[in-house]
């Protein structure tokens, strides 16, 4: 009797009783940069060579690939272009580790603003499968 009356309440709190659990967010990588650089050092280059790796075992799943800047890094124009130079980057070693090019789409996103350290807004995310 007790299991019926909290299976009643459910509706109230906004919950179903049979709700399946929503999807697992898609796989995302984050590659980190320097200030006003887009070149790759030696740990983004295992970084992307293990995204690759991940992307080649599932052929039909898109890669974006995000590129970011730092706001504190120049005019708009600048951080557009450094931006997209990183996911163009980061873009072609995917491609040099076996992903098909036509599966990538760069999407240069520009000055981002940072909640603690600049260094977060300096990256590029790759996300396979969405």
């Amino acid at each position: 009797m007790r299991r019926r009356h909290l299976l009643a309440a459910l509706p109230l709190f906004g919950l179903a009783a049979c709700q399946t659990p929503a999807a697992p967010p898609p796989p995302q990588t984050v590659v980190f940069f320097n200030a006003d650089s887009a070149a790759l050092d030696d740990n983004a280059m295992t970084l992307i060579a293990a995204v690759a790796t991940r992307a080649k075992a599932s052929p039909a799943a898109p890669v974006r690939v995000r590129g970011f800047s730092a706001p504190d890094g120049g005019s708009a124009a600048f951080n557009r272009a450094l931006a997209e130079a990183r996911a163009q980057n980061v873009a072609d070693e995917l491609a040099k580790g076996g992903v098909d090019r036509s599966r990538i789409r760069l999407e240069p996103r520009g000055a981002v603003p940072f909640e603690m350290m600049a260094t977060e807004s300096r990256r590029v995310e790759v996300l396979i499968g969405q």
